[in-house]
């Protein structure tokens, strides 16, 4: 029956997610009484839908490939006020005949968005800063190549990374999924995590763009500790307890 199917294929979408990563087999050892075949049209019809990735041997979920909680559409239409105001005030440290990287992520996105057209050299792996930065005519928008991530609209990979390896920026804005004290900052996928750490290493300085809502979370992947960025960027929420390690760190907080 229909309602019976959704109820399969929702439970299918909770064990995904909750595992992070699951073979073929885990997926039949958990729903012992539907056959193969349904069970690989169910897969087929979520990946479709983009509420799991399939994979050679099973599925994974929508996070753990992303490194976010959903897909970046979903995510451009939450906490839009907050992206806005972090965005008004990374354009505060945006200077003339600068070098900048844009990380992918609706609050790069926002940013790129209210870029101004002064004499600029941007580099992103984002499809959508690129899409915004396309707007401007003095400042020249440069993308590194790599694999393309459907869900983030980011390239990605280990051909972003060789890229990255030959340039220097004067300014990096970084996105993070989440941040914790025991780990620091870090995201979803293993792949945006090892672009993130060289994009690191080849900026003067790191900005991390974040709103408020993402501190305390737990994500798989570490990208870096506090210690490893120049700045912090957020609405104005943040708490005492992480205020207080920006301070210990020398980490600015705008």
């Amino acid at each position: 029956m229909p309602g019976n199917m959704q109820e399969r294929r929702e439970g299918i979408v909770q064990f995904v997610t909750a595992e992070g990563s699951v073979t073929f087999g885990q997926i039949k050892k958990a729903f012992p009484d539907v056959s193969e075949m349904t069970l690989r049209t169910d897969l087929k019809a979520l990946d479709e839908a983009r509420r799991i990735v399939r994979t050679h041997g099973g599925a994974r979920s929508v996070e753990f490939v992303v490194g976010t909680d959903d897909l970046l559409l979903n995510r451009s239409t939450r906490n839009v006020e907050a992206k806005a105001a972090i965005a008004r005030k990374a354009l505060s440290l945006v200077r003339p005949d600068t070098t900048i990287f844009l990380d992918s992520g609706s609050t790069t996105t926002a940013l790129a968005r209210e870029m101004p057209d002064d004499r600029l050299i941007v580099f992103t792996n984002s499809l959508t800063c690129a899409a915004e930065l396309a707007r401007l005519e003095r400042a020249r928008c440069i993308m590194v190549g790599g694999n393309l991530n459907r869900y983030s609209m980011s390239l990605n990979g280990s051909k972003t990374v060789e890229d990255v390896h030959d340039l220097s920026f004067d300014l990096l804005f970084l996105g993070v999924t989440s941040y914790q004290s025991a780990t620091g900052f870090a995201c979803g996928s293993d792949d945006e995590a090892a672009l993130k750490r060289a994009l690191i290493a080849r900026a003067e300085k790191t900005v991390v763009l974040m709103d408020s809502s993402k501190t305390g979370l737990r994500s798989t992947f570490r990208i870096c500790g506090l210690e490893d960025v120049d700045a912090v960027i957020s609405e104005g929420g943040l708490s005492e307890h992480f205020l207080k390690r920006c301070e210990e760190a020398d980490v600015t907080v705008l």
